[in-house]
């Protein structure tokens, strides 16, 4: 558990112990295995491939083969407590629909997604001219499963738009690190790489 990708340590600490948890696009089940290791929930999963979902089948976890834009709206209201979405929210097809869907069948939503505001980005197609390849978002423009690239700035507008409250933010610089937790949105949207989210329904 030492080598756990930053963002699946910072979803992992939000989730509080003894929880109900749906991950959706869950890919091999390492954060589901994480979250029952670190806090003891009751981790079930949705993820499109069937490479993913035998990964986690090997790894003793609870996880169907689903599709986020088509099969969140199976779920009953308030399933869950949590419904999380990791680095993946950016490759659905309906990225409003599945933020709604989240919100509706958990007490709380948790997303993190790539930051496409990110300086290095904006200086690859401002000076080369090309669609970006970094750490966050290593695919060619003609390989990359993104189809709905967005912005912090652009995240919170949607949550705006649909009534979703932020618990808790936090945005990543290149090692990993916290931007300060007071920074207004230009300066989370300018240096953070990526971006984590903690939010409920507005009452």
């Amino acid at each position: 558990m030492s080598d756990v990708r930053i963002d699946l340590s910072l979803i992992a600490d939000m989730v509080e112990k003894g929880s109900r948890v749906l991950d959706v696009g869950c890919g091999d089940g390492e954060l589901l295995a994480l979250l029952a290791a670190r806090r003891n929930v009751d981790a079930r999963g949705i993820e499109l491939s069937r490479e993913g979902v035998a990964g986690c089948v090997a790894r003793g976890l609870s996880v169907i083969q689903g599709d986020a834009d088509t099969d969140l709206g199976d779920y009953p209201d308030d399933a869950f407590d949590y419904v999380i979405l990791s680095q993946t929210i950016q490759a659905t097809r309906a990225p409003r629909l599945v933020l709604e869907n989240m919100l509706r069948i958990g007490r709380r939503a948790i997303v993190s997604f790539p930051n496409f505001g990110h300086w290095s980005i904006r200086a690859q197609i401002a000076f080369r001219g090309q669609m970006p390849v970094t750490g966050q978002l290593p695919d060619s423009w003609y390989d990359t499963p993104n189809i709905h690239f967005c912005t912090i700035r652009d995240f919170v507008h949607l949550c705006d738009e649909i009534g979703a409250v932020t618990e808790r933010a936090v945005a990543l610089n290149a090692a990993g690190g916290g931007i300060g937790v007071k920074a207004p949105w230009w300066f989370w949207n300018l240096f953070g790489q990526q971006a984590v989210f903690l939010l409920k329904r507005s009452a």
